[in-house]
């Protein structure tokens, strides 16, 4: 993984005592919190509904053990004791103490860890696939690339006030695990005559007006990488709304202008772009990329596995991936409990992770959009003991791709914007699926809930898809069927009328059932759906 250099250090160091000073300053009476709220909104620090919340960045959600357990240091001491992995890769954490966040910055920037450009509208944390370089189906590892575009865009002079907020996403597999055309920049690296580049789509997203970024280049090659999405950017900056934030993001330009248009102009300003020789040497690249080099694998490792523990034999099948390396795989913590919180994770519990990393993972972990964590080179002789340590603390849930592996956002039990809650939701049907068998024959099934239009909760994109709304003062529940953010990417159509929290939770229930009812050999949920139509589940539903 990458390490900082001299610069990073500075540039992190500087921003450190600069926050500083702002909040002596607003603690002082002596800045208004209309002045401090674009501060420390640059620092990731959100005013919630309870106390201020702290989203701290994991690029491309790679970390190493030093970091997450710095990670559970902070959790224990300036928290109460737990953090909240994102759907952005990142960690948050909800109770802190304005005083405090400085030096929770300074003890982050201890292990190369920040908050910047967690917020605001500018590029945000550059996303990508949480088996990257240990997926037997990549091209070659994305998180260089990544890297690249972390360090291009930190600090961008250009886009550091853009109409709206920019994601970013990164793969380099055919399968989609990071909901790439649901950012407002998508990138696929491809190969094209010998030479990697990216397929580049632009103008997705999730929100009020959810869309999938139409593909806008079908190669461009490293050469001209940085400077093309230089040049996606320009346009945007140039014509994108600031006059109204609901129209704002660059999928609304997208979509009023054309993908042919937006296209044509990116082109003329490329052109332009090109001149200025930002492109980075391969040289740098290089010096990057060395830094992801794939850790020393044993070879001559053996596949064979003992399954004779009937329990962890079902957490093999559900939790375990394949490694490119053989006698390696990949392990995905679950941090789905039934009944507990999505994304959740008590200091402990991050200690926990970060032992196994350093032991057994070649002190690498990953946090993944879906809020789970992910030790990605783990070798197969390790992964009883591995299993043994997750079932006593809670985190060995075998549930991954369930119907219970719910991504859900804070919701309105913490998020100043939200009109519903999430949790309380996610945890119910949880608790009514949590029959381990149950969710094995009803197969892959990806839950999503937001508690409100912003999407945090990714519900678009959910074969089923759950939005908390406001209804006269009363919450309210929408349903949607159909969406995906994987390669067979699609939006959820809501099904009619809204629910109450109970009501949202029978109506799930009464989705999955009639998909087992009508479901063919090999059908997932979503597959059911796109077959037989919505009429027969609003059948069910509405009765």
């Amino acid at each position: 993984m990458y390490k900082y250099d001299e610069y990073d250090h500075s540039i992190v160091a500087s921003r450190v005592e600069e926050f500083r000073d702002q909040v002596n300053r607003r603690l002082a009476g002596q800045i208004t919190e209309d002045q401090f709220k674009p501060l420390r909104l640059m620092n990731g620090l959100y005013l919630q509904l309870h106390a201020y919340m702290l989203r701290v960045a994991v690029p491309y959600g790679t970390l190493d053990s030093r970091q997450m357990r710095m990670l559970a240091h902070i959790a224990r001491k300036y928290d109460r004791d737990y953090g909240h992995f994102t759907t952005r890769q990142n960690i948050q954490y909800n109770w802190i103490k304005l005083e405090d966040a400085p030096d929770i910055l300074a003890e982050l920037a201890t292990v190369e860890m920040h908050a910047i450009q967690t917020s605001g509208n500018c590029i945000r944390n550059i996303s990508s696939d949480q088996y990257a370089g240990a997926a037997a189906d990549e091209l070659t590892d994305p998180r260089p690339w990544a890297e690249l575009l972390r360090q291009w865009s930190t600090f961008h002079p250009e886009f550091s006030y853009l109409p709206r907020k920019f994601k970013i996403a990164v793969i380099a597999a055919e399968e989609d695990r990071a909901a790439m055309r649901l950012h407002d920049i998508g990138l696929q690296i491809v190969e094209k005559d010998g030479r990697h580049g990216v397929a580049v789509y632009v103008g997705g997203g999730m929100g009020r007006t959810p869309m999938i970024a139409p593909l806008i280049k079908d190669f461009v090659p490293f050469e001209e990488f940085v400077s093309y999405l230089e040049a996606c950017l320009r346009v945007y900056n140039r014509y994108g709304r600031r006059d109204n934030i609901y129209k704002a993001r660059i999928k609304i330009l997208v979509h009023e202008i054309g993908a042919e248009k937006y296209a044509a102009e990116v082109e003329a300003e490329h052109a332009q772009v090109r001149k200025l020789d930002i492109d980075p040497p391969r040289a740098e690249f290089d010096r990057i990329a060395a830094h992801f080099a794939d850790p020393a694998f044993q070879t001559g490792l053996s596949d064979d596995i003992d399954r004779s523990d009937p329990d962890f034999a079902v957490w093999l099948d559900q939790n375990v991936a394949a490694h490119k390396q053989p006698g390696y795989a990949i392990v995905n913590i679950s941090l789905k409990p039934t009944g507990g919180i999505p994304g959740d994770a008590s200091s402990a519990q991050i200690d926990l992770m970060a032992d196994l990393a350093e032991k057994h993972s070649f002190d690498e972990l990953r946090v993944t959009h879906a809020q789970n964590i992910v030790l990605p080179h783990v070798k197969k002789a390790d992964l009883y003991t591995i299993w043994q340590q997750l079932r006593e603390a809670g985190l060995a849930e075998a549930n991954l791709g369930l119907v219970t592996d719910i991504i859900a956002c804070p919701g309105l039990d913490y998020c100043s914007l939200a009109n519903a809650r999430s949790i309380p939701v996610a945890q119910k049907i949880a608790t009514r699926f949590a029959d381990l068998d149950r969710q094995r024959d009803i197969g892959e099934l990806k839950l999503k809930i937001s508690g409100c239009i912003n999407a945090c909760g990714h519900h678009h994109a959910g074969h089923i898809g759950i939005l908390g709304v406001d209804r006269k003062g009363v919450e309210n529940y929408q349903l949607s069927l159909g969406g995906s953010g994987a390669e067979d990417v699609s939006l959820g159509q809501i099904t009619g009328p809204g629910f109450s929290e109970d009501g949202i939770v029978d109506a799930v229930e009464k989705a999955t059932n009639v998909y087992l009812a009508q479901r063919q050999q090999g059908e997932r949920f979503v597959d059911t759906y796109r077959r037989i139509g919505m009429a027969p589940f609003k059948e069910a539903i509405y009765g």
